[in-house]
């Protein structure tokens, strides 16, 4: 993540503990007054030439406010008090101004004739990044930054209840993984929702206004159709896309939600969760219902069920602490053949929650100085959620490290989905041999063939479960930005999307007194999230295209390409590539195709799906 807050003109909101020194900070900042940068489009003739140096002047500009605004991000989430909210909304209200600024004046110079192809693409990029845009009313970039600094803060004090007493929300979510009675994870559920969501309400609404007010001026539809506008394609053809996607694996989904609930039926009763309709959120293992692999105690088949191990488990044996988790992700990539990670990150990352400050524990990577300043943000526990993070995360940062050479407006992925989806088709590679390959695992535990659909079963339980919800949060999101989801509808607009693509209810009533998009960090922290269903797709195009590579010859879901050097060589020349080339060239230059597909995902599950189908014969599926 750079300079954030609203603006942050490549922003990546990748997704919790170390503080930056004011002293630090002030010792850093720029000595020289920005310059002569990209002020009125009229200091430039409208030309080719004067394009170009348009776009020189922009770059250098944003590279510098990029460094002060993005440690004023950092501490910010690492150290939040009322002074660190007005220094990340100082900065976020100076880039908000330059970015809609500077926007404005590249819409007029993409009409130039006989741009070159980096012109052209620098001159839309600057148009469409920005996270939010504010109109250029006066006072309108500093409201807006306000407002969103106030949302992400608003989140990282949420706090939830635990039989009456309060707890925080990482220590709430790891609740919802491990608790099985369905009194507590209603009451956990109501209570984060209740009392980290329902205060937000009115300062979203007002946020959305400003924020299509800015995304208008600059010739967008609204803000949703600014942010679909990034993808190389129009926004119409991104809805299709991902519609596309969807419908390929939506059938996988419904037999995977089918087999859930006849589960959750067995083990609650009729009362708690029904045979039919949809499944009860709470009840799901996850706050969101997003993901479902803490509940795979609850769902696993008889026999083939006990993979015999639980990853939390072995590092727990191997007395490994959250500094030992991460040591093992950077593993995983320097036996590819990167380089270890600088000493600052170890020096500088959050890597456990402070006991002593209130921070933002939502994982996420950062790149402050568009060089090698590299850091995690978690507030990890020992378990397997947290160790797939890590390595989630370590692939942000090492994306950032292998574009750094490129311009600035190039410090990028090839879109949103590739920088999500690194670090997640590495975590692919966390199968039983890795596990053996690491030390965590004694080779003679290794899951025989016979337990394969456990270890399927397993990896769907998160993986399939995923993607309806990767895809509803920007529907919900994309239906308020353009007008058809009201202010009076909110809360109900996203209840029902839940069931529509999910499946999911939730355990108590709600009303439009609640405002349940809150509750989840995306919509405060203002991070488009299409890139996380995009991401659940490509990750396995990038899997596939490792193990074809690697010569892997087994079942595709037990591969793992651990310590191959050739695909760390060809993985490293796409992630250098940044944002300069469209995304299909990107695409195609490490797996050989140019267009996204759904089809290495279902190779991975086809024996899960042929298995779910068997055990729902007869049932009533759907909702």
């Amino acid at each position: 993540m750079k300079f954030a807050a609203s603006v942050s003109l490549t922003a990546l909101a990748l997704a919790g503990c170390a503080s930056t020194p004011l002293a630090q900070m002030a010792a850093t900042a720029p000595t020289e007054a920005p310059p002569a940068a990209a002020t009125a489009a009229g200091e430039y003739p409208m030309t080719a030439e004067g394009a170009r140096a348009f776009i020189a002047a922009v770059e250098k500009d944003l590279f510098d406010l990029s460094v002060i605004g993005s440690r004023a991000g950092w501490v910010n989430a690492t150290y939040i008090n009322d002074d660190t909210d007005a220094l990340a909304a100082y900065f976020g209200t100076i880039g908000t101004e330059k970015g809609v600024k500077y926007a404005t004046e590249a819409a007029k110079f993409a009409q130039v004739p006989g741009l070159d192809f980096d012109t052209a693409r620098k001159l839309n990029t600057l148009r469409g990044a920005l996270v939010l845009a504010a109109p250029q009313t006066p006072g309108a970039a500093a409201q807006l930054n306000e407002l969103a600094t106030r949302l992400q803060s608003a989140y990282a004090k949420g706090r939830a209840t635990h039989n009456g007493k309060v707890i925080t929300g990482d220590d709430a979510e790891a609740l919802m993984g491990t608790l099985r009675d369905p009194k507590q994870t209603a009451e956990i559920w109501q209570s984060w929702h209740e009392t980290t969501g329902r205060p937000m309400r009115q300062d979203y609404q007002r946020l959305v206004e400003i924020a299509n007010a800015g995304a208008k001026e600059l010739g967008y539809a609204d803000t949703g159709a600014m942010w679909r506008s990034q993808y190389d394609m129009t926004p119409e053809e991104f809805v299709a896309m991902a519609d596309r996607l969807w419908a390929e694996t939506k059938p996988l989904y419904d037999q995977l939600h089918c087999y859930t609930r006849t589960k959750l039926n067995q083990k609650y009763g009729n009362a708690i969760q029904p045979a039919s309709g949809p499944i009860r959120a709470d009840l799901l293992g996850n706050m969101w219902a997003q993901e479902w692999g803490n509940i795979y105690d609850v769902v696993a088949p008889k026999g083939s069920g006990d993979i015999g191990y639980d990853v939390g488990e072995l590092l727990e044996a191997k007395k490994k602490d959250p500094v030992a988790m991460v040591k093992i992700g950077e593993g995983f990539y320097s036996s590819l053949g990167f380089a270890p990670l600088p000493e600052t990150f170890w020096q500088r990352s959050q890597i456990t929650r402070p006991r002593d400050r209130e921070v933002v524990c939502h994982a996420s990577a950062w790149d402050l100085d568009n060089k090698d300043d590299l850091r995690i943000k978690m507030c990890t526990k020992v378990n397997g959620d947290d160790f797939v993070t890590i390595h989630h995360e370590l692939g942000h940062n090492y994306y950032q490290r292998a574009y750094n050479q490129q311009p600035y407006l190039y410090l990028n992925g090839a879109n949103g989905g590739f920088h999500e989806a690194i670090g997640d088709f590495i975590a692919l590679s966390i199968t039983p041999e890795y596990l053996v390959q690491i030390g965590l695992l004694d080779r003679s535990k290794v899951p025989a063939a016979d337990k394969d659909t456990g270890l399927l079963l397993r990896q769907a339980m998160d993986k399939v479960a995923f993607l309806p919800f990767g895809l509803l949060v920007d529907k919900w999101r994309w239906g308020v930005f353009d007008g058809s989801i009201t202010p009076a509808n909110y809360n109900k607009a996203w209840v029902d999307l839940k069931q529509q693509y999910q499946g999911i209810t939730p355990p108590v009533a709600r009303s439009e007194t609640d405002f349940d998009p809150g509750a989840k960090f995306h919509i405060p922290g203002n991070t488009s999230y299409e890139r996380y269903f995009i991401a659940r797709i490509l990750q396995f195009q990038f899997y596939k295209a490792a193990c074809d590579m690697s010569g892997w010859k087994g079942p595709l879901h037990r591969c793992s390409f651990y310590g191959n050097k050739e695909v760390g060589q060809r993985l490293n020349a796409m992630l250098a590539m940044g944002a300069s080339k469209p995304w299909p060239e990107a695409l195609q230059a490490f797996t050989g195709s140019r267009e996204m597909s759904a089809k290495p995902m279902l190779e991975y599950f086809a024996p899960l799906q042929r298995w779910l189908e068997q055990q729902n014969a007869g049932k009533q599926c759907g909702w």
